[in-house]
Order: C-alpha cells, then sequence, then structure tokens
C-alpha cells in the first residue's frame, strides 16, 4: 500500500511529544516525506494539562491532525511510586487534546495508547478484542487504563460526532536515544546502562528485578514510528491496532543477550522481592498488517547493539 502522492506535504501536523524518545522518530519520519508543517510543543509553553493551553495550540497552528504521543510514562519503579500523576496527567491530557480538537475543527486525531491496557492475564499473542478481558498488570493500572479511556473516547466521538479519531497500541519501544535514567528508563535502557556502570566499576555482580521468567516484546523505535505515520496516513477506523514486532523474549533471556553484547562478564543475582510486572507479552500484529501493510523489519540483536553503541557514545563521562 503505496503512500498517496504528495499526501504529507500537504499536511499541518502537531506531534505532542514530539521530543521525545518516540517523537523524535516519528519527526524525523514526516520530514523524509515531504511534511513541511510540523509543530512539536513544549511542555514550558503548552501545559496540555491545561485546556487554555490547548487550545491556545489549537487555534495558533490550525492543524489538520494531532498525532498525540506526550505521556507522564516510567518502568515499575516509577508507576508504583506515581500511580495518581501518571493517571490524572495521562488522562487528562488526552481527554482534552481530543475534545478541543473536535471543537476547532482538527481532522484527524491519532491516540497512542500503551501495552500497559492490556489485561494481566491473557492468551499470547494479546489481541485487540481482548482489551476488555480483565483487569491490567496492578502496578502499571492507572497509567494503563487513564491512556485506554482514549479509545473509548475515540469511539465514542466517532459515533457521536463523525470525528476521525484512531487508536494504536505500541509495545515496549527500544532504540537510540532511549530515556536512560535509572528513575524512570524501561528494562532495556536500564539493563544496557547497568551492565556498562558495572562493567566500568569492576563489580562482581549485577541485581535485577524479578525471577527473570516473565516474557516481553519489544519494537525497534524506528520502526514504531513508521507504523505510526502509515496508520495517520491511511487507517480510518474505531478499532485499536496493535503496533508490535510479534515476538517474545523472557527478561532472563534479555539479560543475558544485554551482558554478551555489552561485554559484562559477572553474576547475575535476581531480586525476587520486586514484581515481575505482566507475567507475558505479545502482541498479535496481523490487523496492522491487514489494514495498512505494517511490519516491523528491525533484527532484534542489531537494534540492542545499536542502541548500546548510542549509549557508550553519548553516555554521561564519569
Amino acid at each position: 500500500m503505496a503512500s498517496k502522492a504528495g499526501f504529507w506535504k500537504k499536511q499541518n501536523v502537531i506531534v505532542t511529544g514530539g521530543a521525545g524518545f518516540l517523537g523524535k522518530a516519528v519527526v524525523r519520519d514526516l520530514k523524509a516525506k515531504g511534511c513541511k508543517k510540523i509543530f512539536v510543543p513544549r511542555s514550558k509553553d503548552y501545559d496540555l494539562r491545561k485546556t487554555s493551553a490547548i487550545r491556545k495550540m489549537i487555534q495558533k497552528v490550525k492543524p489538520d491532525m494531532i498525532i498525540h504521543l506526550a505521556a507522564s510514562v516510567g518502568g515499575i519503579g516509577a508507576n508504583r511510586e506515581n500511580p495518581g500523576k501518571f493517571f490524572y496527567d495521562n488522562l487528562i491530557m488526552g481527554v482534552e487534546l481530543i475534545e478541543q480538537s473536535r471543537l476547532l475543527g482538527v481532522k484527524k486525531f491519532v491516540a497512542i495508547g500503551t501495552i500497559c491496557a492490556y489485561p494481566k492475564f491473557l492468551p499470547i499473542p494479546f489481541k485487540e478484542d481482548d482489551l476488555w478481558n480483565g483487569y491490567p498488570e496492578e502496578t502499571n493500572a492507572p497509567y494503563g487504563l487513564a491512556k485506554k479511556m482514549l479509545l473509548v473516547q475515540s469511539q465514542a466521538y466517532r459515533q457521536q460526532y463523525g470525528f476521525n479519531s484512531i487508536y494504536l497500541l505500541p509495545v515496549n519501544l527500544y532504540g537510540p536515544e532511549d530515556n536512560f535514567s535509572p528513575s524512570s528508563s524501561h528494562v532495556i535502557p536500564a539493563l544496557i546502562k547497568k551492565c556498562l556502570d558495572a562493567k566500568a566499576a569492576g563489580d562482581k555482580s549485577i541485581t535485577v528485578w524479578g525471577t527473570g521468567k516473565a516474557t516481553r516484546e519489544f519494537l525497534y523505535v524506528d520502526d514504531a514510528a513508521r507504523g505510526i505515520i502509515m496508520a495517520a496516513e491511511k487507517y480510518n477506523k474505531s478499532e485499536p491496532v496493535n503496533i508490535g514486532a510479534g515476538f517474545e523474549i523472557s527478561i532472563k533471556d534479555l539479560v543475558t543477550m544485554i551482558t554478551v553484547l555489552t561485554g559484562y562478564k559477572g553474576d547475575i543475582v535476581w531480586d525476587t522481592t520486586k514484581p515481575d510486572g505482566q507475567p507475558r507479552r505479545c502482541l498479535d500484529t496481523a490487523r496492522a498488517y491487514q489494514e495498512f501493510k505494517f511490519k516491523a523489519k528491525e533484527n532484534f540483536t542489531q537494534g540492542l547493539k545499536k542502541t548500546i553503541a548510542w549509549y557508550i557514545k553519548n553516555r554521561p563521562k564519569i
């Protein structure tokens, strides 16, 4: 399914979170496709939790489309410490952005959900139709449910107002320029930093949360950006769509891969007093291929190598 000739050249797009990890990749891709009008709001100028700021932004930019990537987000530790903040920030941002987009005539809204919206226990792979078959994993539930409400809003607004809002569910992302901060990073950047720090310090072991039995699926950030842009151009339906790589790996195997690729040779100590999070995660990606021909391309090992190389080059000097 080829791009419509000149589609992006004619679009005026707001990318919330466009200065973030995924946002930078989306903005790069949009520019590569000829999109000349891309507005990235910064939080110091536009607090997207406030209706007045959202209205000011939309009235100034007059976008055809909003791709909503901005989120308050973090790993298991951050979710445990900030459940109220993650619930409020993500819910209010999304709800007000969609409402003001409708009121001010934005033609299309692309809502980015989260795999944390899925129930804790589900058959693998997760199908979009299973989204409501249980409660999310507890540590991520406030964040996941806040994001899931944007699906409800998207569908309700399409039904009542004919508003074109779509909802995408990317799996766990990784890649160069990821967040490597220990307080809020996700598992891949956290493990890369931990291994390289331990290697540099000559530590004989590193400690990893959980049992290692949980599984995850990981999508390279450039693949995720490509999938979002394909959907933004070609998909115009109410049903949610998974954006994933279609494989799962145990945390234990992931740790082994990262120790090998970083050259860390010490022991792994599993802190089983800490949670594993959701037991298994792997998405059914058939709908994305069926609807707009998206399929992930990046090899996982190669993606990890690129991520590690970027971090080694850019990490703060001790």
